[in-house]
């Protein structure tokens, strides 16, 4: 018999990435006092990205013994398993996983670099899910100059990080992700709480002065805005993990880390004082997945309150935690003075255009497409935006009806409601119902008709009107040529090809299909190839009508393309003027926007 280690946690993962060339992570898995038949998983999907992604088909070679005999295992389906193992005596299984992964959701591993998700690598013991769990990290053979970075607690730790990290449950195990490699890290604290941030893959010319800087500014920001009394926030500590890439972009938040993307031309530069769309965009990212920490990763649906990582958690407030966050991640960046008015309102112009040019949001509510995360967001085709609406973007819109609303009535804002439903639901679990008593408590009326409207019913969101309260109008400017036609398309070598024909537009009348190629076009008597769309005005002139000459399944189709104006509008079809938001008496939005200021 082989005796328990009183060193080693319930649970222990030994991770060995020395395999770099093979991409392969060697796992070995030891369970101190393992069940008779012990089952174990491997979880179909990582919280905070909702699809089944099927992890454990990168899962391959597993064995298992015990007191050095073989013990058999037996595949119950297709993520999980049980060994014919005796009770109490230490269980041991070895197991590879294959890590081509380049997103913030799984896992990555070649020469240069390795990451991991434990939903990824760690199969979970059931029946000891709260014991305490360890996870040990070797350093790659060969890898002198590599370092690790985790939001895990260390146990035993060397210089560079690798050694034994401790988790209080599989659930804090799988909520801290893993970074290997030559990377750089700086560090800063906001709060008195110290933040790491982690580049792996930048350039050279990275400004990374001005990066910590204004990450720092917005941690500030957010930990005010969430305790402004001054008491500490949630975590301990926070990591950044930045994984920066030619082309890229994405995040994913968990409990005291993030794991990002960004491309590398967004990354602020030595020398260049002015600041990029892209770094906007990437500073937005930062403060989208850190106010996450506490609305979504405590502040969290009911259904959430303990994941089942077997099958798919449904809930329809997605709207209100990653619409809510959506709305607050640029409004903290013009708080924290990192961009001026001006900018947020192009960036909140952006959010109403996205969702009055999709015919999707008079199908769908905003509740039923978070319900539908599962099936539509995350798996998105030629009908999307034709058939649902973004919960990011359109919740975000709520959120701000919602705020305006408020601040219009004058007894709160939604900075106060927020506040509120984290002392009342006690940084955990929540409700539609929460939400729905906190803002009678603050305000004295009920509030169920507004959020029946904007949430559970496609009606148009009253966005000029509450706009108007705080001295901004909305004026009309003309959309880009594809919306005006009903079109999204995508550009390259010159090609264009058709993603998808928006209902009711212009592109459908004249039967579009997507996945045409749009080779050409026929006006006056003549015909002209186009490689880029606004060709068409160049070859048909302002109203670009025509016949149009298009590529389906190898055939020739002409299709007659009815004439379109620069102010052509169609509710129907999404295929409306863009806006744009002109803030015309500023001191009526001083309350909400703040003074002008100019940014850092």
């Amino acid at each position: 018999m082989t005796p328990s280690r009183p060193d080693l946690a319930a649970v222990h993962y030994r991770i060995d990435p020395s395999a770099r060339h093979q991409h392969l992570y060697q796992v070995e898995l030891t369970i101190q006092a393992p069940s008779a038949g012990q089952e174990l998983s491997l979880p179909v999907w990582i919280p905070g990205s909702y699809l089944v992604r099927e992890f454990s088909k990168n899962l391959q070679a597993l064995s298992a013994s015990q007191a050095g005999a073989p013990v058999t295992l037996e595949q119950l389906d297709k993520c999980s398993w049980r060994a014919a193992c005796a009770a109490g005596q230490p269980l041991q299984l070895r197991y590879q996983v294959a890590a081509y992964d380049t997103s913030v959701r799984s896992a990555w591993l070649d020469a240069g670099r390795g990451f991991f998700n434990g939903t990824s690598l760690c199969l979970r013991v059931h029946g000891q899910e709260d014991a305490r769990h360890e996870l040990q990290v070797l350093c790659p053979q060969g890898a002198q100059d590599w370092r690790l970075a985790t939001g895990l607690p260390a146990l035993e730790a060397d210089a560079a990080g690798f050694g034994r990290y401790q988790a209080g449950s599989y659930d804090e195990l799988v909520d801290c992700p893993v970074e290997l490699g030559p990377f750089w890290s700086g560090e800063f604290s906001a709060a008195g709480v110290p933040h790491r941030l982690v580049l792996a893959g930048a350039a050279p010319s990275v400004d990374t002065d001005r990066l910590l800087r204004d990450s720092q500014r917005i941690c500030q920001a957010a930990i005010q805005f969430w305790h402004p009394e001054g008491a500490p926030p949630p975590h301990a500590s926070y990591v950044f993990l930045l994984n920066v890439v030619h082309e890229g972009y994405g995040g994913l938040e968990h409990r005291n880390s993030t794991a990002l993307i960004c491309s590398r031309r967004d990354l602020p530069r030595q020398g260049v004082a002015a600041a990029s769309e892209g770094y906007a965009t990437l500073l937005g990212l930062i403060s989208h997945e850190y106010f996450h920490t506490w609305n979504v990763k405590r502040l969290r649906p009911a259904s959430f309150a303990r994941y089942d990582y077997a099958c798919e958690n449904y809930t329809e407030l997605l709207w209100f935690f990653e619409g809510f966050t959506s709305y607050y991640d640029d409004l903290l960046l013009l708080r924290a003075g990192l961009i001026d008015q001006a900018a947020y309102l192009r960036l909140l112009a952006k959010s109403i255009n996205l969702v009055q040019q999709t015919p999707g949001r008079q199908v769908q509510t905003v509740a039923q497409a978070s319900l539908d995360a599962w099936i539509k967001y995350y798996r998105q085709d030629e009908n999307t935006p034709n058939a649902t609406v973004s919960y990011y973007t359109k919740g975000s819109l709520v959120a701000l009806c919602l705020d305006l609303a408020l601040r219009q009535q004058g007894r709160a804002t939604l900075d106060d409601v927020m506040r509120a439903l984290w002392q009342r639901c006690q940084g955990g679990p929540m409700a539609e119902a929460d939400l729905l008593q906190v803002l009678q408590a603050l305000t004295g009326r009920p509030w169920e008709q507004e959020l029946q409207a904007w949430v559970h019913s496609t009606r148009e969101l009253p966005l000029a009107e509450l706009l108007g309260t705080q001295g901004i109008t909305l004026a009309q400017e003309a959309a880009p040529l594809a919306q005006r036609l009903g079109l999204r398309v995508s550009e390259s070598g010159g090609s264009i090809h058709v993603k998808a024909v928006l209902r009711g537009g212009l592109a459908e009348a004249a039967g579009f299909m997507a996945g045409d190629e749009w080779l050409g076009i026929e006006a006056d008597g003549q015909a002209w190839r186009l490689r880029q769309l606004d060709e068409l005005l160049l070859y048909a002139g302002p109203s670009a009508a025509g016949t149009a000459l298009v590529a389906r399944d190898q055939r020739l189709l002409r299709l007659p393309l009815a004439a379109s104006s620069a102010s052509s509008a169609s509710s129907a079809s999404g295929a409306q003027d863009n806006i744009r938001l002109e803030l015309s008496q500023p001191a009526l939005a001083a309350g909400w926007l703040g003074q002008p200021v100019a940014p850092v």
